[in-house]
């Protein structure tokens, strides 16, 4: 007889704007939240009884319920009341997931003093997930979508060659990528103190972004590695990052048809060529700690 192995269940992408007023001057909060309970579900699987399951759409009115009565100081704080809450509540679920992207918006500067207009900022979307069995904590924070160049300081020569090898030698190159990453929190217990989770991304991405343009590059690899240890070095609550970088090449194009020198030195013209493309990706842990970040960022 076939067994039911690992399965899960809940309300994905349930999109919430929260607006909170501090007088004249308001402040947005965008999440798109993904619920998944996990637990005693072998009986609705193997015979269809819904005793044990709590309603999709509950979850759904959960979050909304939670954004009003606990406002959304942060994803990572959100995303830990919802955990709680269901694993608490519910006596068949064991364990709580939570997935959360965040959409970052800029308040739009006026002449009035009202400070109620927003422009929706396009760098990157933040992203978060909590795991919670009862006891124990598990928070992966993150990003996406977050292009970087650098227009110099990186090469790339010195590989291995073969007889299908056409590729020349860069002393001289663009170095651009599209940032996926992801860095585990040490937090793992009601009892520990918890990270200050606004202060904590905006300082992970601070050193990544300084390491990404402070890294004179031989390597792709060489600068992922850079910005993983920097967050490592300076942000104590984190003990494993993951990056996941496509190189977006830029190839310098040919114009001696033209009659035209096409140099680095000199400003070049390149060709930005989205596919195919180098992926580059790598886990940069604290010593003695062991990965646990998916090796594969989109199961996570």
């Amino acid at each position: 007889m076939p067994i039911l192995g690992p399965n899960q269940y809940g309300k994905a992408e349930n999109r919430v704007v929260k607006i909170t007023r501090d007088g004249a001057t308001h402040h947005i909060k965008d999440l798109n939240v993904s619920v998944s309970l996990s637990g005693d579900m072998d009986e609705v699987h193997y015979s269809g009884s819904n005793a044990n399951v709590l309603p999709t759409d509950t979850t759904k009115n959960t979050v909304y319920a939670f954004a009003k009565e606990h406002g959304i100081a942060s994803a990572e704080q959100f995303g830990i009341h919802l955990a709680r809450h269901f694993v608490t509540s519910q006596e068949p679920i064991r364990t709580a997931r939570i997935r959360i992207e965040e959409y970052a918006w800029e308040r739009i500067a006026t002449a009035g003093e009202d400070e109620h207009s927003f422009v929706r900022q396009g760098q990157e979307t933040r992203l978060t997930q909590i795991t919670y069995d009862g006891s124990s904590w598990e928070v992966v924070s993150g990003l996406k979508d977050l292009t970087v160049m650098n227009s110099t300081n990186s090469e790339f020569w010195g590989y291995v060659k073969d007889k299908y090898t056409t590729l020349p030698e860069a002393y001289d190159r663009i170095l651009a990528t599209e940032v996926a990453g992801r860095w585990r929190f040490n937090w793992s217990d009601d009892e520990q103190t918890m990270p200050d989770w606004e202060t904590s991304y905006e300082q992970v991405k601070k050193h990544m972004l300084e390491a990404f343009a402070e890294t004179y590059s031989l390597s792709l690899q060489q600068t992922l590695y850079q910005m993983g240890s920097r967050i490592i070095d300076h942000r104590s609550e984190i003990d494993e990052v993951r990056f996941s970088l496509p190189n977006k090449h830029h190839f310098l194009v040919d114009l001696e048809p033209f009659g035209l020198k096409n140099a680095t030195e000199d400003g070049a013209v390149y060709f930005a060529a989205d596919r195919p493309y180098g992926l580059i990706e790598a886990t940069i842990l604290r010593d003695g700690c062991e990965p646990r970040i998916p090796v594969d960022l989109t199961n996570l």
